[in-house]
């Protein structure tokens, strides 16, 4: 089959870089570059041609047009028409199959014959804002696979964007949209308001195929997505040893939605390896230092869990060894990634594009397609050895645990000439926290190091609070937004015990 051509607007500076992020992930995803064949007026040669006759002679050849519309209106010609304004009448003309993408909320910025054009569209046409170049792209994606499945060019589309089976719009929670509806317009400015209905979000974000939630729309905001995706678990272990071998002193498997099973497989990573406490000289926060990096622990496991084979029967699994951490998932890298591209600057592709996106709106990927050369930065930084990236009947990444190498910030509690500390349990470091004065939940779970309170925590004071080692400072008002935690006398002793 000939690849369909895909017009993709306009000239306007402003969406350069947007326009070459859209080439660059047509011509590499493997599914899209089976398909289609993007053009760019960047790309063509120089010739003896008016500019607007090429332009538009593509339009009229090409299968798709994509426009990209914003603030500025641009160049006008002789009857006050500018190029971009030519392309959708000329697309329109010739009955292509037109996808309008707006970048931006605020209309009022906008040019006056900008906002009268896309007011135009919109009554031709369903139009899509966007707010990044990931987005842009995901709802390019679901454009495309939409097209190509109306088309019958394909029969199912992929693992994330195709129905989940048996699953209704009663098996999401909407406490959890409602969540990360809050965070994304924290953390990205994501451009639906926060009383935006379950609906609007599950539609803006592409989630839903004829109504029904996608698989992606179960993993996000599920409310038991292993019900549906048995496989979509996380194991955890940890081995005493430098090989897999029984018995396993630490054992789990999580389940839950993708945030749940990321921040869960991190806890446990983080409370099995050494930690370096330091004083409470510079302030009343303690500083810690943990032998790896946390967002080195939380991108390894965060890659794996967005951009595994969720088609694949095996789960994620993260393994901790005396020497290392491998984490590993079933899935392969795109064709258009080796493992050397994956040390250097490169494109991203995601796997899993409509689950990665609303990972990326919430911080859990902080850039697209920059996470592997970030961990090796920063393990650098520590002075740990880089991670290393291996395909073996999966996607397998180790980070070592050369924790000699890194200058340990010393305990209050022992001299410097003492040995650097063992491995602690977050219970037993939860306990040590409160050795000086009382401290609340988001007290504590910032000087473990953790970007606000996890699941994990919470479970872990509450055990604290059935053993009694731990009690309330306001025991009448156990909800109170002052409440604060300490040490019973049967911590301080369990305390002791464990410290000597």
């Amino acid at each position: 089959m000939k690849p369909l051509r895909i017009f993709i607007s306009s000239v306007q500076k402003e969406f350069a870089a947007d326009r070459i992020a859209l080439r660059d992930w047509l011509r590499s995803d493997a599914l899209m570059q089976r398909f289609f064949e993007p053009f760019l007026f960047e790309d063509v040669a120089a010739a003896d041609r008016r500019t607007d006759e090429v332009y538009l002679d593509e339009i009229v050849g090409c299968d798709i047009y994509v426009g990209l519309f914003g603030d500025e209106y641009g160049y006008e010609d002789a009857e006050g028409i500018s190029p971009t304004e030519r392309e959708f009448a000329a697309a329109t003309a010739h009955h292509k199959t037109r996808f309008i993408f707006v970048k931006g909320a605020d209309d009022f910025r906008r040019h006056a014959k900008m906002q009268a054009l896309i007011g135009r569209v919109g009554h031709e046409l369903i139009r899509r804002r966007y707010a990044s170049t990931s987005e842009l792209i995901a709802g390019l994606y679901a454009a495309l696979v939409h097209y190509l499945e109306s088309h019958e060019l394909i029969r199912n589309g992929p693992f994330d964007a195709a129905p989940c089976r048996n699953a209704t719009l009663a098996d999401l929670d909407d406490e959890r949209m409602a969540t990360f509806l809050h965070r994304a317009r924290r953390a990205r400015g994501f451009p639906l308001p926060e009383e935006a209905t379950p609906g609007e979000l599950l539609t803006h974000l592409n989630l839903l195929d004829d109504g029904r939630p996608t698989n992606a729309a179960m993993l996000l905001f599920g409310k038991q997505p292993q019900r549906f995706l048995i496989s979509s678990e996380v194991k955890c272990a940890h081995f005493h040893g430098v090989a897999v071998a029984k018995p396993i002193p630490s054992y789990q498997v999580y389940k839950g939605t993708v945030f749940d099973l990321v921040d869960q497989a991190v806890d446990f990573v983080m409370s099995k390896i050494n930690l370096w406490v330091g004083t409470r000289e510079a302030g009343t926060a303690v500083p810690v230092q943990y032998e790896i990096p946390r967002e080195v622990v939380a991108e390894a496991i965060v890659n794996a869990v967005a951009h595994r084979d969720y088609t694949s029967n095996g789960s994620v699994q993260v393994m901790l060894f005396a020497d290392r951490l491998e984490v590993w998932n079933p899935g392969a890298l795109p064709p258009s990634l080796t493992l050397e591209k994956l040390r250097h600057p490169h494109g991203s592709v995601p796997f899993n594009p409509q689950l990665a996106e609303p990972l990326y709106l919430t911080k859990y990927i902080e850039r697209m397609g920059t996470g592997t050369g970030d961990m090796i930065r920063r393990c650098r930084e520590v002075g740990l050895p880089e991670p290393q990236f291996t395909v073996s009947d999966g996607f397998v990444t180790t980070i070592w645990r050369k924790a000699g190498q890194v200058t340990p910030i010393q305990p209050e509690s022992q001299p410097e000439s003492q040995p650097e500390s063992q491995p602690e349990s977050i219970e037993l470091r939860v306990l040590r926290l409160l050795t000086k004065a009382p401290l609340s939940k988001s007290a504590i779970s910032s000087a473990l190091g953790q970007k606000e309170i996890s699941g994990h925590l919470n479970q872990v004071i509450r055990v604290l609070l059935n053993d009694q080692t731990l009690e309330y400072t306001l025991p009448d008002k156990p909800n109170s937004r002052l409440q604060q935690y300490r040490l019973t006398e049967k911590g301080k002793l369990l305390l002791g015990a464990r410290c000597k």
